[in-house]
């Protein structure tokens, strides 16, 4: 009986929204720090079943605008919508549409994989036959169905991250943010992840924002917001992108839109 409560909870809860509702919509947001102005009148959206990157340069604002939406920080100018809900006025209902994988580690050290998750999952109000039926499935997806013993301690920093994206995903969000999830890992596991998460994107039609100052993490087809000392400078897919600056690479559009020196230092 109790099983059979969760299950209907659960397929309550997990009804897919309305397809023409935006998966997240910032608009006319600014933010200061003191007399500092981190963020200009920030406004884009992120659609459904869609991979959007925010680029910038570290400092360019990307962090501040991961923490107004998470509600980290209370934005007090603009307003941002998750499908629809204002994160300041309905921010029970708008963060329960959200999974978040930060970019500092946030997974507890001494526990199991599974315990991670299973605390997750009651933090959500999931109990625990629920909560065992879907870790089985997002551990999977992710390829960690033999690490669910493990200390998280003991993983790579790879697979760490592929845990807190499992995580992130276990109470089926519909809008995942993701802040430089990449930082810090090789090669294989930089590609890795972005392989977990636009599966994710492609089988599930979650909308995804995903913070970067790497080039390299774009594809053609991706959703681009370029963001530049706390204003964007444009946005659109990132071939169209491309044909308005007249550059022949994201790299190359990414220097004469914004102006910036990278030669040195981060450089996108």
């Amino acid at each position: 009986m109790l099983a059979q409560r969760e299950e209907t909870v659960a397929k309550t809860s997990d009804a897919p929204p309305a397809a023409a509702e935006a998966a997240l919509e910032v608009a006319g947001v600014t933010h200061f720090y003191g007399k500092r102005r981190a963020l200009d009148n920030v406004s884009f959206t992120v659609a459904p079943g869609t991979f959007t990157v925010l680029l910038g340069l570290n400092g360019a604002g990307k962090s501040t605008l991961f923490s107004l939406i998470t509600r980290l920080y209370v934005n007090r100018s603009g307003t941002i919508k998750i499908f629809g809900y204002d994160v300041a006025k309905q921010s029970g209902e708008a963060l329960r549409r959200l999974g978040v994988v930060f970019q500092a580690r946030t997974l507890d050290l001494e526990l199991t994989v599974t315990q991670n998750l299973i605390y997750h999952a009651a933090l959500h109000g999931i109990g625990p036959f629920e909560a065992k039926r879907r870790m089985v499935d997002v551990l999977a997806r992710a390829g960690l169905a033999d690490r669910a013993g493990e200390k998280v301690r003991n993983l790579s920093g790879g697979y760490i991250r592929r845990v807190e994206i499992a995580r992130a995903f276990l109470h089926h969000p519909h809008l995942l943010l993701l802040d430089e999830p990449t930082v810090g890992l090789d090669i294989k596991a930089r590609a890795d992840i972005i392989a977990q998460v636009r599966d994710l994107v492609a089988t599930e039609g979650l909308g995804v924002l995903w913070t970067t100052h790497l080039i390299d993490e774009i594809a053609p087809s991706d959703c681009v917001v370029i963001l530049h000392q706390g204003k964007v400078l444009d946005k659109g897919v990132a071939s169209e992108i491309l044909a308005r600056s007249g550059a022949p690479d994201m790299r190359s559009a990414f220097v004469k839109i914004t102006g910036a020196d990278i030669s040195q230092g981060d450089a996108p």
